[in-house]
């Protein structure tokens, strides 16, 4: 016999066995890399965003898949966080 549960949350609190958030590595996958942004694209005076922001002119923008998230901070703020990544060959 099989029980099927649909819809059903995780329990709440800090799962056993698993620390929180303790400034340990976090295992993450590299989905994309692209070139940095140059300049904005698009008619003269229509362009929708606010601010004009540019890259680093060597820089990349990486995305990257953080499969555990219950890994990442609770209050994980772009500008609380000092992110430093480690690459390994597979």
């Amino acid at each position: 016999m099989v029980d099927i549960i649909i819809g059903s949350t995780e329990p709440v609190g800090l799962p056993t066995g698993k620390p929180g958030p303790t400034g340990a590595p976090v295992e993450a996958e590299l989905l994309h890399v692209r070139e940095p942004r140059h300049r904005i694209v698009g008619p003269l005076g229509q362009e929708r965003r606010r601010q004009q922001r540019q890259d680093p002119h060597n820089g990349k923008v990486l995305t990257l898949l953080i499969a555990d998230g219950a890994s990442l901070p609770k209050d994980l703020d772009i500008k609380k966080y000092k992110v430093l990544l480690r690459f390994m060959k597979k």
